[in-house]
């Protein structure tokens, strides 16, 4: 995939509402290759994800999703204005062909115009190659994520 190759598309506007209803189903199987868990009913799961802050871009080549990013910005303590991308995934038939670079970019870009200084996010130990791509794309290590279960 070329610069010039796949469109980026918003499924969520600045509030959060749906405005790609078509694409959010279209991405659901691609999203699913990092989300597995998610509940049977993908739009009700995510419209809940957009209620909470979440917002949500596609890369499509026009006839399916070659990747999507999910991203919150929010205020915290540490880092002030905080642009946070939950899920940043690309189909696995897609995947070393700059789409994972073209969405980072628009990322980056979205990070800059909403006044944010980086961006976070977080990774599975397991995701090695994932973690080759994100140093590759300027990403560095700055702290662990620790985790309690509750149940």
């Amino acid at each position: 995939m070329g610069a010039e190759t796949g469109k980026l598309i918003p499924v969520t506007d600045s509030s959060g509402s749906v405005i790609a209803g078509e694409w959010l189903l279209a991405a659901e199987s691609v999203h699913r290759q990092l989300r597995p868990q998610l509940p049977d009913d993908y739009r009700f799961a995510m419209e809940r994800v957009f209620a909470g802050g979440g917002r949500m871009v596609v890369l499509t080549d026009a006839q399916k999703v070659l990747g999507l990013a999910v991203w919150r910005v929010f205020a915290d303590t540490f880092s002030g204005l905080k642009f946070y991308v939950d899920d940043l995934v690309i189909d696995e038939a897609s995947r070393s062909l700059g789409a994972g670079h073209k969405l980072v970019t628009w990322l980056e870009q979205e990070a800059r115009t909403l006044g944010a200084g980086s961006i976070t996010l977080d990774s599975g130990t397991q995701r090695t190659r994932a973690h080759r791509f994100y140093f590759r794309e300027g990403f560095v290590i700055t702290s662990f994520n620790f985790k309690k279960q509750l149940s």
